[in-house]
């Protein structure tokens, strides 16, 4: 697997399945979250699919998040900001998608993972689809993805998360909290449930999944600012004595 990662998407039946991959526990460099963007942007307009569904590669995690080489390698606040916009860019571009996103959430998700599955539509998970929200543990916060996930389990929940910076929160507290709609045993029952799911709701008529879409994200066209606002904090917090020392701690473990 390179190491800026894999993207690629197969159309089927009207269902784009758009799927990730890198070897770091499918984080994300810029690069790949750039990919990710121009994909879902290029996704919206295709008259072909009514649906999209977002998996990643692998059997382990979902996705850990932000890369931590390219943490480590900002040396200054435009870097900063410009990395962390890299999220604010693929979750800006799931919410004004014209298609309904569809997550597989099949392993563990972290920070940006987390992030990930808030800005789908609809989630489907398993039982080791715990979340955990990790950011002030390495002196930054969940600030760009902030936004998507109180949009799904309200803020309460994500101050649980996100002062607890150490714990991981199951799949079925996730559940409850609104960001999975489904937990699954296993990820044969997780492909099982999303087929069934994916195939009747393709089959649905286009224009009114397409305004389903803008009625679930009425409230949020304050994002294509908020998100990069947020991403200007992030970038400066990066460059902390203390973040950079919490990185380099975290990558010797």
């Amino acid at each position: 697997m390179s190491k800026s990662g894999t993207l690629k998407t197969t159309i089927e039946n009207k269902i784009a399945t758009v799927s990730f991959g890198h070897p770091a526990s499918n984080s994300f460099p810029s690069e790949q979250l750039q990919r990710l963007t121009d994909e879902i942007n290029r996704l919206s307009s295709n008259d072909d699919i009514n649906i999209i569904l977002l998996k990643s590669e692998g059997d382990g995690a979902f996705c850990a998040g932000a890369s931590f080489d390219e943490l480590l390698a900002v040396s200054n606040l435009e870097e900063g900001q410009k990395f962390f916009s890299g999220f604010a860019n693929v979750i800006n571009a799931m919410r004004t998608c014209s298609k309904l996103i569809i997550g597989r959430i099949h392993g563990k998700a972290v920070g940006g993972g987390v992030g990930l599955a808030a800005a789908c539509d609809y989630a489907l998970a398993t039982t080791e689809s715990a979340i955990k929200l990790s950011e002030l543990a390495i002196g930054i916060g969940p600030f760009v993805i902030e936004p998507a996930v109180s949009r799904k389990i309200g803020k309460a929940a994500l101050a649980e998360m996100t002062l607890a910076a150490h714990e991981w929160k199951s799949a079925n507290w996730a559940q409850e909290k609104g960001l999975y709609a489904k937990v699954l045993e296993t990820v044969s029952d997780l492909d099982s449930e999303l087929e069934n799911f994916t195939t009747k709701l393709a089959s649905y008529n286009p224009e009114a999944l397409s305004e389903m879409k803008k009625v679930l994200w009425e409230g949020t066209e304050n994002w294509d600012k908020l998100l990069y606002e947020r991403a200007a904090i992030s970038g400066r917090l990066v460059l902390s004595d203390f973040t950079v020392n919490a990185l380099n701690q975290f990558k010797k473990k």
